[in-house]
């Protein structure tokens, strides 16, 4: 009979498989801190050994890491996801924001549409809590903030999607973007008419998520990375024009 003896499972590896899913499912994130040994242990309801064991084996397999004197922390895995070498290469050509963006629109569409049909209301809500700080942070005109606060928008749409690999993919895609990678987010805050023109289309994402319509959340993601394309392909012609520009101020001034 193909039947085996059932083993019980060690506490410590019971604690070990939840912290693990935490972190599959991106409620752990990188760099975040663990609650102290003890509090932990409370939580979990386990005894402090039994606890270190599976903190012990986490951090062997690079899950977690411990500064001295600041505890225990979520490993940094995203960062194995580029090569310094290819990171380099994306930042030295321009046509790496181009595909970029194209991934990104196609990638967050489809996350857009899983979203609105998979996420839980409680999804949606953290989702409309995120748009509604970037409705109060437009006035403020403070460009890091409202970057900041767009990144995290369309990662919590990527979040709702329940889909663990593109999550996490697109974590680290993000955290290229934040570095300023692939481009300067900043570029994109720089006209008045550039910042409201982002935000009335983040609200139509968010509008089409609330209705819970997969199509339109997908046609609205997909508008918005198109226009950014445009912006910033723009942004470098006339980056492009003003040096050509200046190159013939210099010279009339010779003349002169």
């Amino acid at each position: 009979m193909p039947f085996q003896t059932i083993k019980p499972e060690k506490l410590s590896q019971a604690v070990t498989r939840q912290i693990e899913l935490l972190i599959l499912r991106g409620i752990l994130r990188p760099g975040e801190r663990l609650p102290s040994e003890r509090d932990l242990a409370d939580q979990l309801g386990v005894s402090r050994p039994s606890l270190r064991e599976s903190l012990a084996d986490l951090q062997n397999r690079g899950l977690l890491v411990s500064r001295a004197g600041a505890g225990v922390f979520i490993a940094d895995v995203l960062g194995s996801a580029f090569s310094p070498a290819l990171i380099q290469l994306f930042a030295s050509h321009d046509e790496a924001v181009f595909d970029y963006l194209d991934f990104r629109r196609d990638m967050e569409g489809l996350a857009g549409e899983r979203a609105a049909r998979l996420g839980s209301d409680t999804d949606l809500q953290v989702i409309n809590q995120i748009f509604l700080k970037m409705e109060a942070a437009h006035p403020k005109r403070n460009p890091t903030e409202e970057a900041a606060l767009d990144a995290e928008f369309h990662l919590a749409i990527v979040e709702a999607s329940h889909n663990v690999i593109m999550l996490h993919m697109m974590r680290s895609m993000f955290d290229l973007l934040r570095e300023g990678v692939f481009y300067n987010r900043k570029v994109m805050f720089k006209q008045r008419t550039t910042r409201s023109a982002l935000l009335d289309q983040h609200r139509a994402i968010n509008t089409a998520l609330m209705a819970r319509d997969p199509s339109g959340t997908r046609a609205a993601i997909e508008a918005h990375l198109d226009y950014v394309g445009t912006a910033l392909n723009d942004q470098q012609k006339a980056d492009h024009n003003e040096a050509v520009a200046r190159l013939r101020l210099q010279q009339e001034q010779t003349r002169g």
